[in-house]
């Protein structure tokens, strides 16, 4: 067991850093949209443009493109998370994306002033980029330089600040605030802040002491960063533990995208992660908490920041009348809105998917996990906003039942294959999956042929890889 117990001042920083400068930037800008100020500006525009007001499809169809290019661009942000992590480092790549936040903070700011609604839709796009890194890199980063008995509370922070990042939007975006005609410029601009916070402060903090050491091959300065990280000098059972993953992976390098869809030894990590980003968007997560019912949506927009703090997810989702509430049997059954306020905070999966991925990979591969798992969350995100006001057109309260199906095959998936990772290391995680997958582990086979050598190991020749 490592000596810590608690969670040193600079570790704590860094991660609130982290998770205010980005992931808080993700929530803002899933919310912020929802203010009608802009909807009345496209419309104004494109009178002033042509003279005549805006036909209602093209309306629907120019608002519909500002919404769903948020999680295109997120798709677009999750394929640049493997080379930018892997060539400017953790630190590096957030803050290099602060930029794209900052970029699009400006040209939304000024959208009004240059009276072009296409540049908001060009931000959006450029905001989602922005997000598809930040879902990606921040758990990424925060989960190696965390202990492992505080890898899952880090973990949950983020995730925290993407609901608090939704909560300051709707409540900034209330028309008596900054959701009316004269102040949605500066709600959509307000995004702009936290980016340019991180990229002042976070050059401070020290980089992933495990991109130090494996990627780049530096041992002291990963042993200078984890002395900061922990707050003392004794840091060489965690040295020890990445030079046995570096000695573990020496065969493989950096895998790619391919390598990783193909390579048998990750094949139950991957098949996970793939499941539980899929469970986690195809869940209706989003169609709940975007489908706009007056009765309880205010209160459930409210709750749900508190109560993200549960980590009850998949098993949750699938309870509670949804579809009572969607039929607004709420006039006749008075009980009923606050069981489905209750349901609906319980029902948002927590940040656990991105949790996995840091645990079930090591430094080799953890990049291309990242930006498959990325991906298959943001192209699931995208699209059940597309396919579900057709799915409610068509079942009504019933499309929730398909909803509820993969809420449950996800709980028996995760239940059966899916390992308990508490307090585990990276490398006593990799062996548990390296049984399931059927291979051993290089280091390990190097360790076996140096036992094999030793006179009279006779019968040390005869273990098989699979009792490894």
């Amino acid at each position: 067991l490592f000596p810590w117990q608690k969670m040193s001042l600079l570790l704590a920083m860094v991660t609130l850093i982290s998770a205010f400068g980005s992931s808080f930037q993700y929530g803002y800008n899933v919310s912020v949209i929802n203010s009608p100020a802009p909807v009345a500006f496209y419309n104004q525009t494109y009178l002033d443009r042509n003279g005549e007001p805006m036909d209602s499809n093209f309306q629907t169809l120019l608002w519909s493109l500002t919404v769903s290019m948020y999680p295109l661009g997120g798709f677009f942000g999750s394929l640049l998370v493997a080379p930018l992590v892997n060539k400017c480092g953790r630190k590096g790549t957030l803050l290099i994306n602060n930029l794209f936040s900052i970029v699009a903070a400006i040209l939304m700011g000024t959208s009004e002033v240059a009276k072009t609604f296409e540049v908001i839709i060009l931000s959006r796009v450029i905001m989602g980029i922005y997000a598809g890194l930040a879902s990606n890199v921040v758990p990424m980063f925060l989960g190696e330089l965390s202990p492992k008995n505080l890898r899952g509370a880090i973990g949950v922070v983020p995730q925290l600040f993407i609901t608090v990042g939704i909560l300051v939007a709707q409540i900034l975006g209330l028309n008596s605030i900054l959701g009316n005609a004269e102040g949605w410029p500066v709600l959509l601009g307000l995004t702009g802040i936290p980016s340019l916070i991180q990229l002042l402060i976070l050059p401070f903090f020290p980089e992933s002491p495990r991109y130090l050491l494996i990627q780049k091959g530096n041992e002291e300065q990963a042993r200078q960063a984890l002395q900061k990280l922990r707050g003392w000098d004794d840091v060489d059972d965690e040295i020890e533990e990445m030079r046995q993953e570096d000695r573990s992976e020496k065969e493989e390098g950096h895998f790619s995208v391919l390598n990783l869809c193909t390579f048998r030894g990750l094949r139950w990590q991957l098949i996970s992660i793939i499941v539980m980003m899929m469970g986690q968007q195809l869940s209706g997560v989003n169609a709940v908490s975007g489908s706009g019912l007056t009765h309880v949506g205010k209160a459930s927009g409210v709750t749900n920041k508190v109560m993200r703090f549960q980590w009850v997810g998949w098993g949750s989702a699938d309870s509670g009348p949804r579809g009572h509430k969607h039929n607004l049997h709420l006039t006749t059954v008075s009980w009923m809105s606050y069981l489905s306020i209750v349901c609906i905070c319980i029902y948002l999966p927590g940040p656990i998917p991105f949790v996995m991925i840091t645990e079930m990979f090591l430094q080799s591969s953890r990049p291309a996990a990242f930006m498959v798992g990325g991906s298959v969350h943001w192209l699931c995100n995208f699209t059940v906003g597309l396919v579900f006001l057709y799915m409610e057109a068509g079942l009504g309260a019933y499309s929730f039942l398909i909803f509820c199906a993969i809420c449950l095959a996800t709980m028996i998936y995760i239940f059966i294959i899916v390992p308990e990772t508490k307090n585990k290391t990276f490398m006593e995680i990799n062996r548990i999956m390296a049984k399931r997958n059927k291979v051993e582990i290089q280091a390990e086979k190097e360790e076996l042929k140096d036992f094999q050598t030793v006179p009279g190991g006779q019968a040390e020749k005869e273990v098989s890889s699979s009792q490894l």
